[in-house]
Parts: structure tokens; sequence; C-alpha cells
């Protein structure tokens, strides 16, 4: 059995599992899965397969990244589990809701609804291929060769968190690069529309991120019987790292109102 990487925060409390978004890894969520631990929370941070230190493998699809959470979840015993997913780490725990319903208590969904979006991180892909770690031998002269595909500094510092050293002189991404271009269409699938989820949902949207509109909205509202929608002020679509606290404020209330 395959198991996804994680680092587990707390030694007992109910089980919050978090997932991070595409390109991502759970070292991004550390400061505030530390933070959710101090409340009494057991916090599980996963590295999704073909990201961070987790295996890599050519499927990649929702189902797929679903039954991984699963699999975690039967060889470390966990139920009644509560899950927070951010983007497609949303569109993970949306299925996981959908297949294995019986397993979880809470859903956290942070600025992604159910529903198709466009393939649209073909120039941050174009430009991680395009690095050769041939030529580039530290951090700083990957910053510069991404720069002329990726001009945000805060998105190439978010990039780079994917770099580490294959041996003791040469660099690589930790991510499975090929396998996550080959299924980039997949990221943007909607779930089935007809497949309603009854569990206690919180679905999070930034103030300045287009993600959820308001026919989304109607959407989320039909599909998840038992929700509340909330926006995070001055927050684009990197909601919790553009405004943690008060991010982790509406996960918090969430969870211990519906504990």
């Amino acid at each position: 059995m395959k198991l996804l990487h994680a680092n587990v925060l707390g030694d007992s409390g109910w089980p919050l599992i978090i997932l991070h978004g595409f390109l991502g890894s759970g070292d991004n969520w550390k400061t505030l899965g530390k933070r959710f631990a101090f409340l009494g929370y057991q916090v599980h941070i996963l590295d999704q397969r073909n990201h961070g230190k987790s295996f890599h493998d050519s499927l990649f699809n929702y189902d797929a990244l679903a039954d991984d959470i699963n699999a975690y979840c039967v060889y470390h015993k966990l139920q009644k589990i509560s899950i927070l997913g951010h983007s497609m780490g949303g569109k993970v725990a949306m299925t996981f809701s959908l297949k294995y319903p019986e397993l979880l208590k809470q859903l956290i969904v942070a600025d992604i609804a159910p529903r198709y979006y466009p393939a649209h991180h073909d120039t941050i892909l174009k430009g991680l291929k395009a690095i050769d770690f041939d030529q580039i031998s530290s951090r700083q002269e990957a910053d510069i060769a991404l720069s002329a595909y990726v001009p945000e500094a805060t998105t190439r510092q978010f990039l780079l968190k994917n770099l580490h050293w294959v041996d003791s002189s040469k660099l690589g991404w930790r991510m499975n690069l090929k396998v996550l271009s080959d299924n980039i269409e997949r990221i943007g699938e909607a779930l089935p529309a007809n497949s309603p989820v009854n569990c206690p949902s919180l679905f999070l949207r930034g103030s300045k991120s287009n993600y959820i509109g308001s026919d989304d909205e109607l959407w989320i509202h039909k599909q998840f019987k038992n929700t509340a929608i909330q926006e995070i002020k001055n927050a684009g679509h990197w909601l919790h790292a553009e405004n943690p606290n008060d991010f982790f404020d509406a996960v918090s209330l969430f969870l211990l109102k519906n504990k």
C-alpha cells in the first residue's frame, strides 16, 4: 500500500486533515497547523501524490487523490475526521465527502467551487520545465530563470519551495512535474452534480478572488446541504497566507461550533 507523507501535530484529539493545493505541499501549512493543534486537534498535514515528499504515480485524478486520503485514514485508524482543503485540495476534500461520507465529520473548502475551471497554469508549468538543473545550482539562479515566466515574486517563492537537493551537488523538483503537466486538465474537473453532501460544511472565499462567484454559491448550496459560505477580507486565492488570522478564526469557530 502506498501511503501519503504526513506531518502530524498533536498526540491526540479530533483528527483534522489539511490538503494543500496544486504545486504546493504540506510545508505551506505548518504555521496554521500548529495553531489548530493548540486548539486540541490532532492535525495531519498531508503531501498529496506527486507533490512534496509523497509517492509519485502516473495515475492522477480526483478519485485517486480521494482514495489516498481514505487509505491514510484506514491505515492510521482515523474516523469522523475534519478535512480542510485549499484549491485543488478543496476539490479532493469535496470528492472525499462524496465517496467516503461515513468517515467525514466536517468539511472546510478554501476558495474553490465544485464547478469546472479551465486550465490556467500553462505558463508556470512551462517555466518550471525550462529550469535546467545541469546549469542551475542554487535557489537564486533558479529564481532568476523562473522570473522570465513568473514575474510575481511571491508566486515564485511558493514554487521554489519545491526545490530540493537530489544529491550533494544537484538540485531538482520534488513534485512529479511530468505527470502534473500531463494531467493539468484534470485539475479543473467538476464534481458530479447529482450527489448531495449532508455533513456540516464551510466554504471560504477571498474577497479579492474570483474563484467563487454568485453562480457558484447557488451550486454549492444545492449540493452541500448543510453549508455556510464566508468571505475572508483583504485576501485573494491564497487567503490562508494573505490573511491567516481571519482565516484561522473562521475555521476554528466552525470546527468548535460543530464539534
